[in-house]
């Protein structure tokens, strides 16, 4: 078999738990772990594999071989196979399965069998995965299918994809409360339904791709989480009639010419025109979301010449009774949209198959008159009550992101609630205090004893970043939880020299919006 054939990943159906198990053991006991991991080759060499060259990481395993008499270390030999993609010796696997064997690797569809030459290859990738969150730190293994760089030519439509970018964006925006049942929709490896597991009873993932339940169902396993079930089919499909707490989602959002000749991934292709999946997913939910349950997922959706990308959105909201907060992120031109997915796929610059694809891609775009695709997330909620005014919030939002946004979502919609069912009236009455996480920076003209500019800065969560006038920065800088709004409103505007009623009508909607975004919270002991 040449180093450049495609092999496949065929687990046996179902797997067996002893061989599981038995793996498991045998990935603790060589030390398996993202740390470990890193020190075999380094920082420098973890950086090169990171943009997809694995010279320095190959380079520092076969110094460290040498240095112990020529024997690969079970920790090594795991690496090589399963982060690297390369060829070990049958010897050396069998050191690195001493519990599952090298029979049983094969049997989970991991390994192939040795060939003439004494090599066993990979089947899959299979790499350990640390995290944080609420509940604290912790860590698993996760089986994908091989990448680009392992096969060494692009990869198959129906490829399941690993932990990437999307995924660790998704998985850190969840939710973090105690829930009795999430949907994972297009659960793929089915890491965000392992995510979801740590604070649901139960967990149903659904895929089109049967290799991709196959790979969710091993990964539970292999990490000892028995609460996900599996489900086949498209969309909410599988889930008809039913309703959940949480709806997850990493959908197949990308959009993809529907022309003979473009490859359909099943990981990132829904098989839509356009935006229509986003569209189909949000409409869906509304359907499957229990009273006070939340659905967060990811997307992209179009700008076109005659209309806005959050126009469009909205529209699609509209035909639903949800609340909805959506946070645009990043924003492409239809050309670099189109070369971000081709490469992703396989397919370099410089190929005829490139600039043929390339330009399916912007045939396509010009059709619906495409401008630019966002990127951002989306949070839906149904309310409790029916009749309760529904939170409409679109923004962009490029700031780098802080930590605890699980935290940070909950707590704005909690907020929205709040202010939801208080007057202004109300409001003044209401003690303030500034979160932990604001800061306050002045920027004055050179001999200016006042501020030209006053920045409020949130430390978490989106790390926002608000300008404030020398009204509004002093009333915020006043809350300090002992004084009601209206009184430092009426404080501050005696110092300013300005009507006290004029001044507090004139703040109280930044208030609010300060509220909303975590930079106050309401004192109410």
């Amino acid at each position: 078999m040449g180093l450049n054939e495609t092999v496949t990943f065929e687990p046996a159906a179902p797997f067996s738990a002893t061989d599981v198990a038995a793996l498991r053991d045998d990935l603790a006991s060589a030390g398996f772990t993202v740390d470990a991991v890193d020190r075999l080759w380094g920082a420098d060499a973890a950086a090169a594999l990171h943009r997809g060259h694995r010279a320095p990481a190959e380079r520092a395993l076969a110094a460290n071989a040498a240095s112990a008499s020529g024997s690969a270390t079970p920790l090594a030999t795991l690496a090589s196979l399963f982060v690297l993609g390369r060829p070990v010796a049958a010897d050396a696997a069998r050191r690195a399965f001493p519990s599952l064997s090298l029979a049983g690797g094969i049997r989970l569809g991991l390994i192939s069998d040795p060939d003439a030459s004494g090599l066993v290859r990979p089947l899959l990738d299979l790499r350990p995965y640390s995290f944080a969150d609420s509940l604290g730190g912790g860590s698993w293994w996760i089986a994908s299918d091989l990448g680009e760089l392992a096969l060494g030519h692009a990869i198959p439509e129906d490829h399941v994809l690993g932990v990437g970018g999307a995924s660790l964006t998704l998985s850190g925006l969840m939710i973090p409360e105690r829930t009795a049942t999430v949907l994972d929709l297009g659960t793929g490896c089915g890491i965000q339904a392992l995510h979801a597991s740590r604070f649901a009873d139960h967990v149903v993932a659904t895929d089109i791709s049967v290799r991709a339940l196959e790979l969710t169902a091993l990964n539970a396993a292999l990490n000892g989480i028995a609460t996900i079930e599996t489900r086949l089919g498209s969309l909410f499909e599988p889930v008809t009639g039913e309703s959940f707490e949480r709806i997850v989602s990493n959908p197949p959002f990308v959009i993809t010419p529907r022309v003979d000749g473009v490859p359909s991934y099943e990981y990132r292709d829904g098989g839509m025109v356009g935006d229509a999946l986003v569209e189909q997913v949000i409409v869906g939910a509304d359907a499957h979301l229990a009273p006070g349950g939340f659905a967060q997922m990811l997307g992209n959706w179009e700008y076109r010449s005659d209309s806005d990308a959050f126009s469009r959105v909205a529209a699609w909201l509209d035909r639903t009774g949800l609340d909805a907060w959506m946070i645009e992120r990043e924003v492409q031109d239809p050309a670099l949209y189109a070369e971000t997915w081709i490469r992703d796929g396989g397919t370099r610059p410089g190929t005829a198959e490139f600039d043929s694809l390339y330009s399916a891609w912007l045939d396509d775009f010009a059709e619906r008159g495409v401008t630019s695709v966002g990127f951002g997330y989306l949070l839906l909620r149904r309310p409790l009550d029916p009749a309760a005014p529904r939170l409409r919030r679109f923004e962009r939002i490029s700031t780098p992101l802080g930590a605890g946004l699980g935290e940070h979502l909950a707590a704005t919609v909690a907020a929205w609630d709040w202010l939801s069912s208080r007057d202004d009236v109300e409001l003044a009455g209401t003690r303030f205090a500034v979160a932990s996480d604001v800061t306050e920076e002045r920027h004055y003209w050179p001999g200016d004893e006042n501020p030209a500019v006053i920045t409020l800065k949130q430390g978490g969560g989106f790390s926002r970043e608000v300008h404030a006038g020398t009204a509004l920065a002093a009333v915020v800088g006043t809350c300090d939880g002992e004084l009601e709004l209206g009184v430092i409103a009426s404080a501050v505007a005696h110092l300013l020299e300005v009507d006290g009623d004029e001044l507090l009508a004139e703040v109280t909607p930044s208030i609010r919006d300060l509220v909303l975004t975590g930079f106050l919270s309401a004192v109410t002991n």
